[in-house]
């Protein structure tokens, strides 16, 4: 079976920080301090010190925000 590197963002299960800061038209920088400040988040799968973050849990959790 080969891997496929051209899913694009809107179908992938998870992102990495790079890829969700240019899905959610947030910086890396923030995104990393949300993710140092809620690091049992839900919306957040570790792979040991990697991080990866679930997309549609991570869209409904700005859902709830005014201001990020």
């Amino acid at each position: 079976m080969k891997h496929s590197q051209n899913v694009p963002l809107w179908e992938k299960y998870t992102l990495t920080v790079e890829e969700a800061a240019a899905y959610f038209r947030i910086g890396e920088h923030k995104l990393r301090r949300l993710i140092n400040e809620n690091k049992n988040a839900d919306y957040l799968l570790w792979n040991g010190n990697r991080v990866q973050i679930k997309r549609e849990k991570f869209e409904k959790f700005v859902d709830t925000l005014e201001a990020i």
